[in-house]
């Protein structure tokens, strides 16, 4: 069997008295677009904040590509693969649309130290092509004519386009989306559901997203995981999860229809 692209080995995270997670198993493959749902307070986030080095968890490994990433800081995970975005949303107000995305892509900025300060051609050059990458984000998530707009000018539902558009330009190969559809109307989540397809495509990304739409969740992930009081108590295919009685008792209150 293939190593999973990230591997969650029974990750427990305590402060104090409160275990926020407990012993969370979980495994991604290459490719995937996974969900992790349940209800507020289920530790969905601290499950996110333990994969990108926010937290290093109090027991248990994170896995990523085979290597173990649980203890390492935030920006040497990022830089190795895994971007996120968040519930709340965490632009730069000041910036526009444009450098809100070319931040993200200087990590992978190619000219050096020397050549920043001096200014060579090379490091000029080399800003050149990461606004480029950062606009072509940009196109894709249909933000192009926003580009030299302060990013705080923009709709709520675009400003979460803009924070996708952001994390893409990491180059990652996990991306992690917590609550894209929050505050969307019914429209804008449809069309959220259009673009988190076509980009894992385009990309060759592998998803894990936290969703409290369920529309969206059942509508476009093919296995998700059921976190309760930080325990994860199931997992499985839509199918499985909108009929399971568990899952019904802590957070759907009823059947989904199929």
């Amino acid at each position: 069997m293939t190593t999973p692209l990230l591997h969650l080995d029974k990750i427990t995270m305590q402060f104090g008295g409160l275990k926020a997670v407990s012993e969370v198993d979980y495994a991604i493959h290459k490719g995937e677009l996974v969900g992790l749902i349940g209800p507020n307070g289920a530790g969905k986030t601290t499950v996110f904040n333990c994969i990108t080095g926010v937290y290093t968890p109090t027991q248990g490994k994170v896995m990523f590509e085979g290597r173990q990433i649980s203890g390492m800081k935030a920006n040497r995970i990022a830089c190795g693969g895994i971007t996120r975005t968040f519930q709340n949303i965490r632009l730069f107000s000041r910036l526009t649309c444009l450098d809100n995305v070319a931040v993200a892509a200087h990590p992978h900025h190619k000219a050096g130290l020397a050549s920043a300060i001096l200014q060579t051609p090379a490091f000029e050059a080399d800003e050149k092509a990461l606004k480029a990458q950062a606009f072509e984000m940009l196109d894709v998530l249909g933000l192009a004519d926003y580009a030299d707009q302060p990013a705080t000018s923009l709709a709520y539902g675009q400003q979460r386009r803009l924070e996708i558009a952001r994390a893409l330009a990491g180059k990652p190969r996990l991306l992690l989306l917590d609550e894209p559809a929050a505050g969307l109307n019914p429209q804008e989540s449809e069309e959220l559901m259009t673009l988190i397809t076509g980009i894992r495509k385009r990309f060759e990304l592998t998803i894990l997203l936290i969703e409290h739409d369920m529309k969206v969740v059942m509508g476009i992930c093919e296995r998700i995981a059921v976190l309760d009081y930080g325990v994860k108590i199931a997992e499985g295919t839509p199918v499985e999860i909108r009929s399971n009685p568990k899952v019904i008792e802590a957070y759907l209150g009823e059947e989904m229809p199929a």
